[in-house]
């Protein structure tokens, strides 16, 4: 029988401290609250013991942060979307920041097995004067383990309502995409970092974010299929290909820590699950 799984997830500002409270249904979790940087900002462990979805499982994730509050959301490893022969799994996050709000959103890598039929939803609303560090990162197939992405589907979507709308499936298929030096040139991993403000960026502020995204990105080995821009006065994305996870991941961290403490004046050491 397939899975179905919600959890809410409230950040709010008390005294000082950023404070989580969540309600869950179904096999979706939070550890406990984590303070590595002091009461100002709440690290969250978001858990799903069964490790991965398979057709007909749902995971509805909602978030929503309080003025004055700064939350921080990963995961302990990758979603599996397995192989289904049926219905398509979906994983469907709402983020809703109030003025005031900051939240960053750094889930680890969505895996796309062989044969998935799969649905991954981020639709993010922000008030004027939030702010939202965030990233996406989807990998095809296991191409270390010799297991290529030959079946299935991913459908991908990415929205900011009225601001930023990012949609598109990719098909086990459609080679021209998949191998298309004009599409995926032959890489299974595709990632994104975006910074995403309730207010139009400034433009000075705007710019330096830029060139710091620019200059990492070409300092790094996928320097040539890695780049920068502003689709929107409110948003800010840092776009990259690679043939697998982990040198994306690594540029997309150097990027975060190197926004995070321009943006905020807070340096950025990894979480500590990402070690175990």
């Amino acid at each position: 029988m397939p899975w179905h799984a919600r959890l809410a997830l409230d950040y709010s500002a008390e005294n000082q401290r950023s404070v989580a409270r969540f309600r869950h249904d179904g096999p979706l979790r939070i550890l406990q609250s984590l303070y590595p940087e002091g009461d100002a900002v709440c690290h969250n462990v978001l858990v799903h013991p069964p490790g991965g979805l398979v057709g007909g499982d749902t995971l509805d994730i909602t978030i929503t942060g309080a003025p004055g509050s700064h939350g921080l959301v990963t995961t302990p490893g990758a979603t599996r979307f397995y192989r289904s022969e049926g219905e398509a799994a979906i994983q469907h996050t709402q983020i809703k920041l109030e003025a005031g709000a900051r939240l960053e959103w750094l889930p680890l890598e969505a895996l796309c097995y062989s044969g998935c039929r799969a649905e991954n939803r981020l639709r993010m609303e922000l008030a004027p004067g939030a702010e939202l560090l965030g990233w996406d990162v989807s990998a095809l197939g296991l191409p270390g383990a010799d297991r290529p992405f030959e079946r299935g589907s991913l459908l991908q979507h990415i929205e900011v309502p009225g601001v930023w709308l990012e949609r598109g499936r990719i098909d086990a298929t459609d080679l021209r995409l998949l191998q298309s030096p004009i599409g995926l040139a032959g890489h299974r991993c595709i990632a994104s970092l975006f910074f995403v403000s309730g207010t139009p960026i400034p433009r000075a502020r705007r710019e330096a974010l830029l060139d710091i995204a620019r200059a990492l990105a070409d300092a790094h080995p996928l320097a040539a299929t890695a780049g920068a821009t502003g689709p929107h006065a409110e948003v800010l994305v840092l776009r990259v290909l690679a043939p697998v996870v982990e040198p994306a991941m690594q540029l997309l961290r150097q990027v975060w820590q190197a926004w995070r403490t321009a943006l905020w004046q807070m340096p950025a050491g990894a979480p500590r699950i990402w070690a175990m």
